[in-house]
């Protein structure tokens, strides 16, 4: 017999920018999601969501040859829509534990860079070098006990948020990728 879960959640998440560039350095950035989901079936179910996030990340270049050090700072809001498909591994009357995965589209609503340096007047990436539609693949596991639902989730980018760019005058392969980690805490209202 179907089943239809739906409610908000809230949680956290911690994602880089990666890079195919030995000389150019990321770091992580860590934020708050906050949405809602729709689960709908028994033992195997389908969970589309929505879901509001920031990500982004520093990216660093040293002084090399006639490069000046650059440090810029990204910082993107998103709206997520993933669509999970999923398996109940234990499906008891108070506990149940799930895993999913399935594919999902992040959609670019605000983009910002920001130079870090001192004296730096330029960035190295503007914000017409990033892609307005991030394509990815998430998968995880949850356990729902009572009303509450708890996910972890691995999610990663396949198509390149920022593909080649121009710094001084040369082109430069950037290859940029998101990858990152989720947790998420939800209610289930019916």
């Amino acid at each position: 017999m179907a089943q239809i879960s739906f409610g908000p959640k809230i949680g956290y998440t911690t994602g880089k920018l990666s890079t195919d560039k030995s000389d150019i350095t990321t770091s992580m950035k860590s934020s708050f999601l906050f949405g809602a989901f729709l689960r709908l079936g028994g033992k195997v179910y389908l969970q589309p969501e929505v879901n509001w996030y920031t990500a982004g990340g520093v990216f660093k270049k040293p002084t090399i040859g006639s490069f000046s050090p650059l440090e810029d700072e990204v910082n993107l809001k998103s709206i997520q829509i993933p669509l999970y498909l999923g398996y109940k591994l234990l499906d008891l009357k108070l506990v149940q534990v799930r895993a999913q995965a399935g594919p999902t589209a992040s959609i670019i609503t605000n983009k910002k860079i920001n130079p870090l340096l001192v004296g730096q007047t330029t960035t190295m990436i503007k914000d017409t070098d990033i892609k307005d539609v991030l394509w990815g693949l998430q998968f995880g596991a949850g356990v729902d006990v009572l009303m509450f639902t708890l996910d972890v989730q691995y999610m990663f980018g396949l198509n390149k948020l920022i593909g080649d760019i121009a710094v001084d005058g040369t082109t430069v392969k950037f290859d940029s990728r998101q990858q990152g980690f989720m947790v998420s805490l939800g209610w289930k209202i019916f």
